[in-house]
């Protein structure tokens, strides 16, 4: 099958471009033609466009990582060319049931849904060495999180909750850039950003990965973490619940979110007793995901050319 991947730049590692690029490498292995672009006269049988579409010339699958209800941010100029794309596409995957009922909420209902979280070559992660360093044989325990960070990811709770309840003698890493929470502590330590190996690296040495984001949708770092072998301890809203593993341990939420507009950037307090265990199982094998994308290019292509 020759597929189109629109509106993706392999290159970023942002959410929907670190997925797409999972995703493309998924493909390649079970022998598909897999590019962002195609030359006149190699007409794609395909194309899957990440949040907008801007090739809708060909039957379109369209896949969605969340849309913007904060209500910091003029949203509905934000989310009307997702919106349009929504309308348009021949058929729409949502990463996350939290997903869905999220954008059918802002846009309504559409024909053919789907529902495919992300996903992560297990063996590559499991090859890769846990990270060495003397700085870390101090400690009995390794814990990690990982994120973008800003309000809603919670960093402070992450580290609170890291102090309360690890063990006294384990560490706890920070990676990504721009920590809005930073304390003095030789317990804790911050990477600020590093490359994709050095941070599978930080998962493989590690036991826990905390991630405790309001209304998060489908992390790619709690993927990889769990992939790493991590246990995930996470919050119930939003999608995380989804791919964090049936093993995983959720704090409740004090608030349930009803979809409407909120101030995303002011996440409610948390209590760290409120914890269950969770019951969702997924698969997050990359294998697995691309072939369910697969199934959804063939009843699309199927659908359109009737």
């Amino acid at each position: 099958m020759r597929i189109l991947f629109d509106n993706i730049n392999f290159n970023s590692r942002s959410g929907p471009n670190s997925f797409g690029k999972k995703l493309r490498d998924g493909l390649l292995k079970l022998d598909h033609d897999v590019r962002d672009s195609f030359a006149t006269g190699e007409n794609p049988d395909v194309s899957l466009s990440f949040i907008i579409n801007q090739k809708p010339t060909m039957p379109n699958v369209l896949r969605l990582d969340g849309i913007y209800f904060n209500t910091s941010q003029d949203f509905n100029a934000l989310n009307d060319p997702i919106r349009r794309s929504y309308i348009a596409a021949d058929a729409v995957v949502f990463q996350s049931k939290f997903n869905q009922h999220l954008s059918e909420r802002y846009f309504g209902s559409v024909e053919n849904t789907y529902i495919i979280g992300n996903g992560v070559d297990i063996n590559y992660v499991q090859s890769v060495r846990p990270i060495e360093n003397k700085l870390l044989d101090k400690f009995s325990d390794v814990w990690c999180c990982a994120s973008s960070w800003r309000p809603h990811k919670r960093l402070k709770d992450n580290i609170e909750y890291f102090l309360s309840v690890a063990p006294n003698d384990a560490c706890l890493i920070i990676a990504g850039s721009n920590p809005d929470h930073v304390i003095k502590n030789e317990r804790i330590m911050y990477t600020g950003d590093i490359p994709h190996d050095i941070l599978l690296s930080i998962y493989r040495r590690s036991s826990t990965f905390i991630h405790l984001a309001w209304l998060d949708h489908c992390p790619n770092v709690v993927v990889d973490a769990r992939a790493a072998g991590c246990k995930i301890i996470c919050s119930d809203s939003g999608g995380t619940k989804e791919i964090a593993g049936h093993n995983a341990t959720l704090l409740k939420e004090s608030v349930e979110w009803a979809f409407n507009p909120i101030a995303l950037y002011s996440p409610p307090d948390l209590d760290f007793s409120r914890t269950v265990q969770n019951t969702i199982a997924s698969s997050i094998e990359i294998e697995t995901v691309a072939e369910k994308y697969l199934n959804v290019f063939s009843e699309t292509i199927k659908r359109v050319q009737k």
